[in-house]
């Protein structure tokens, strides 16, 4: 992965402002993948969230908490429909692991230190994204190389 794609990361504009619902993007590959996650957060504002609020106001009055729930249900649906609606898979990444090198193989110190977490549920998988949220927003933390693994293990390399 490139620098960019490294650096990427789930990231909100700022809480309670007028784009409170909106993830900030880059330029580049992971626009696209923001682009899809942003549609499932609108969704999930407008149409799920349960709130007094008129259909403008769901979107600009967003707390920071009410982002994170929003990305979550955003992930764990995606991933739900990825797993064809019977499974998600989440992968997140584990402490530094020391490896011994292989002929022809390159490590990355990234790939290696994946974890999947797989669920047979829905409720599941997004009660486990939002308790680690911070894995696919965080400073550093490549989220949204994180998230494109988990939609690929998701959907089966058969698949």
């Amino acid at each position: 992965f490139s620098c960019e794609w490294a650096a990427a990361h789930f990231r909100f504009r700022p809480p309670h402002s007028d784009l409170a619902y909106a993830l900030e993007a880059g330029k580049g590959g992971t626009r696209a993948i923001l682009v899809a996650v942003q549609a499932h957060i609108i969704s999930y504002l407008l149409f799920t969230r349960e709130t007094e609020c008129t259909h403008l106001e769901r979107l600009c009055r967003v707390g920071q908490w009410e982002q994170g729930q929003a990305l979550a249900t955003a992930l764990a649906e995606t991933l739900w429909a990825a797993g064809g609606g019977g499974r998600a898979v989440v992968c997140l990444i584990t402490a530094p692991i020391t490896m011994m090198s292989c002929e022809g193989y390159r490590a990355n110190i990234f790939t290696e230190r994946i974890q999947l977490f797989e669920f047979l549920e829905k409720a599941a998988a997004l009660a486990f994204i939002s308790d680690h949220i911070n894995c696919f927003k965080g400073e550093g933390s490549h989220g949204v190389i994180l998230f494109l693994y988990s939609l690929l293990f998701s959907r089966t390399l058969e698949r």
